[in-house]
């Protein structure tokens, strides 16, 4: 296993490094300023936009995907560039269009789309010309477990009608979400894992009822289209929608979430740093009981604890790109499995002793710390709990 980055990965790393230090960072109050103008939008704000411009004009667009759709990088190629983009997750990953869940859905095209259903929704997305939407969690089911999912795709001539509510559906506020990823059942008799399918949703279709939005700690994350209540009253749409077949819907789930996971472990790693960069600047400003904070006992020993988690953690996640991409998703799921756990555990301590140390200010609006304390809580509930992956983590391992 060699983790050193090769030529490409350096020149890119370099570059979005540069565009996010002085670029986005400092767009950051800009899009709050935004946000703040306009309390009843969701659509994406101008500053995104002009980002995304300036982002695609110098090759940072696409990154996340391989093959000729994407920038064709490997999962340990994109490692080290998504980590930048965690350092401003409001702003960097919709800036080189790799947010989810839009990436996510992007990877369900390319690898499962019609060529009919690639150039109608695909393209446009990786244009970024338009959003999307992920509907699989449902309020009245379980949905830790994908076979509770109790929405239903039935047939009906040449045509499937969709009935059920879903919710955490992240994007469906923004009204540039014009296509919905809808999971539900299309044969409740079938084997366990073969009785769900998804379907192609236009946002349009009479039937489709994006009910409310949902907030995260308070915040209503607007600036990446928020996450939604979704009712599906008997919408309508051609069979030609369905992605795959019938019964495809759990595997075509576990292909989706696998890459989702490390993305997201990656980006958090970059939020830890971002954390750990304002802690050190902190600790050498600031003065109580006659010394630095810096020259306090306890806040090296956060220090020392929080780069130890990061270094061990970030070199999990580097075997675990490189499994992705020298023997599959599917053999790297007990590596994916793992990160998922101790990523967003880690980076929330790491998170939680950096607003310790910044004291009031850490928990307000002034810092980034709690909306990334925020969003990285949600990450352990988010492509399944912790409990869920720990359980399946231990049943493997107890089997080896």
């Amino acid at each position: 296993m060699d983790f050193a980055p090769d030529a490409r990965t350096r020149e890119l790393s370099e570059k979005a490094r540069a565009f996010v230090d002085e670029r986005v960072i400092p767009a950051e109050p800009v899009l709050e300023q935004q946000l703040a103008g306009a309390p009843g939008e969701w659509s994406l704000r101008p500053i995104v936009r002009e980002l995304q411009q300036e982002a695609r004009a110098q090759g940072l667009w696409n990154l996340f995907l391989p093959g000729e759709d994407g920038a064709g990088l490997t999962q340990l190629q994109y490692a080290p560039i998504a980590e930048i983009t965690g350092w401003s997750p409001k702003l960097a990953p919709v800036a080189f269009n790799c947010n989810a869940p839009d990436t996510g859905n992007m990877e369900v095209l390319h690898d499962f789309g019609t060529p009919d259903q690639k150039r109608e929704w695909l393209q446009p997305l990786l244009a970024g010309q338009i959003r999307s939407a992920f509907c699989m969690t449902e309020p009245d089911v379980a949905s830790s477990d994908a076979t509770n999912i109790g929405t239903r795709i039935k047939r009906d001539g040449d045509h499937y009608v969709i009935t059920g509510r879903k919710w955490w559906s992240t994007g469906a506020m923004n009204p540039d979400a014009a296509i919905f990823i809808v999971m539900g059942k299309t044969d409740p008799d079938a084997d366990r894992h073969r009785q769900q399918s998804m379907i192609l949703v236009p946002r349009e279709t009479p039937g489709v009822h994006v009910v409310r939005p949902l907030s995260v700690f308070g915040y209503d994350d607007r600036d990446h289209g928020g996450h939604a209540e979704v009712v599906f009253d008997g919408a309508r749409v051609p069979a030609s929608n369905i992605l795959k077949g019938e019964g495809e819907g759990f595997a075509i789930a576990q292909a989706r979430l696998g890459p989702g996971r490390i993305h997201h472990c990656m980006r958090a790693l970059g939020m830890a740093e971002r954390a750990l960069a304002l802690v050190r600047e902190r600790a050498g400003s600031r003065v109580a009981f006659g010394r630095t904070l810096a020259e306090q006992g306890v806040v090296r020993e956060w220090a020392a604890e929080s780069r130890i988690q990061l270094e061990a953690l970030r070199l999990l996640v580097l075997k675990t790109a490189w499994l992705m991409d020298t023997v599959g998703n599917r053999q790297a799921m007990t590596e994916i499995q793992a990160i998922k756990i101790a990523v967003p555990r880690a980076v929330q301590q790491i998170l939680d002793r950096a607003i310790q140390l910044f004291g009031g200010a850490g928990v307000s609006g002034d810092t980034p710390l709690a909306a990334l304390w925020a969003g990285v809580r949600t990450l352990r509930l988010a492509d399944g709990p912790d409990e869920v992956h720990l359980n399946s983590l231990g049943r493997a391992e107890l089997r080896r």
